[in-house]
């Protein structure tokens, strides 16, 4: 069977020589007479799966000594709350609003503080990223929060905000590992491996040494306690194992890809591919501003509901799955992560080439 291009925003594509490997391990890993799944995660084989997976994502990466990887559970938005019981000692923190995902973080942070929304792009459907550069940070906040790639919309922080010496909390789910990074830019960053990583099931948070403390609200729970993690080695309870050792073969292919600055440039060569012809298309159009356009989510309509639809059906029945936009905007949406060959966005280009001349004949 054909694999079809598949545009998911998450759960989203894998690298084909992912999907391969695990395969062939399904019944037996390495011998072991069981799958990744089966197996005890107290055994020396799946250690030896996690920690190999920690050193390679900090290779990636070049984290620092003072940081601490943890693998956790709970998605995103478990994450909306466990930020704000962790890190708000004086129970304030301000937030950017440049989306649906930091809206949610925004609204959930105050259950438990005074959350600030200092910034946001709600004015134009966020279609942009705001001006960061001098933003009103308030005095006694314990971080500035903001969700760097905003998967619906499109949008992406190319210039991270002047937090004013505050530290910087950020949601990387969409644009993880797609680009390198500094990584003592932020205190605090994480992502859902759904969307350019791995499977649905883990969170990855990469937390500087001094954000990981007992001085957390009294209520946290002991799973919501980011000590829990580094303490244990992500292991306090059963992790979700199979995400893991899926993530680690993907940290693997990067690797094997030339890293960071190799699928930065892969990347922006398939996000050129599709920006310019939408730049020059009659029929569609993208609703970001130029200068604030992912690389990994692209948004893009053709201003009549019923040519959406159309196109929606048609581009399915060739083989392109899962482009239409989100429910809450419409539209269409290509998410062309890491594992989405060029070849799948020049396929898509040249459909979209074809179907707009048959519609404007």
């Amino acid at each position: 069977m054909k694999r079809v291009y598949n545009f998911s925003a998450g759960p989203a594509v894998l690298p084909e020589e992912v999907l391969k490997e695990a395969q062939a391990e399904m019944l037996d890993y390495r011998g072991t007479g069981m799958s990744v799944m089966e197996m005890s995660h107290r055994s020396k084989a799946y250690q030896t799966i996690i920690d190999e997976a920690e050193a390679d994502l900090r290779t990636l990466l070049s984290i620092p000594e003072n940081y601490k990887v943890m693998f956790m559970q709970g998605g995103a938005h478990l994450q909306f709350s466990m930020v704000p019981m962790n890190f708000m000692k004086n129970g304030v923190a301000d937030y950017i609003v440049t989306g649906q995902w930091a809206k949610r973080a925004y609204q959930e942070a105050q259950k438990y503080g005074t959350a600030n929304k200092i910034a946001t792009s709600e004015d134009k459907t966020f279609s942009y990223i705001p001006d960061v550069s001098n933003l009103p940070i308030s005095e006694n906040a314990d971080y500035v929060y903001i969700c760097e790639n905003n998967t619906i919309y499109g949008t992406k922080y190319w210039n991270l905000p002047n937090t004013k010496g505050k530290n910087l909390v950020a949601d990387l789910s969409s644009c993880f590992l797609s680009e390198p990074i500094d990584v003592q830019k932020y205190a605090y960053l994480y992502a859902g491996a759904q969307k350019n990583v791995g499977p649905a099931g883990v969170v990855i948070g990469i937390i500087r040494d001094d954000m990981v403390t007992e001085d957390v609200m009294p209520f946290t729970p002991t799973m919501c306690k980011f000590t829990t993690y580094t303490e244990n080695g992500s292991m306090y309870n059963t992790p979700p194992c199979y995400c893991i050792y899926i993530c680690g073969k993907v940290f693997k292919w990067l690797l094997n890809m030339g890293g960071l600055k190799e699928m930065e440039r892969r990347n922006r060569e398939k996000a050129a591919i599709l920006y310019d012809f939408l730049d020059n298309s009659k029929l569609f159009k993208g609703t970001v501003v130029k200068e604030d356009r992912s690389i990994m989510n692209v948004p893009f309509i053709t201003g009549d509901l019923d040519m959406d639809a159309k196109f929606i059906a048609e581009s399915k029945a060739a083989g392109f799955e899962n482009l239409k936009g989100h429910r809450s905007v419409g539209g269409m949406r290509a998410s062309i992560y890491n594992a989405m060959p060029k070849e799948g966005v020049e396929a898509l280009v040249a459909f979209m080439e074809k179907f707009e001349k048959s519609v404007l004949k």
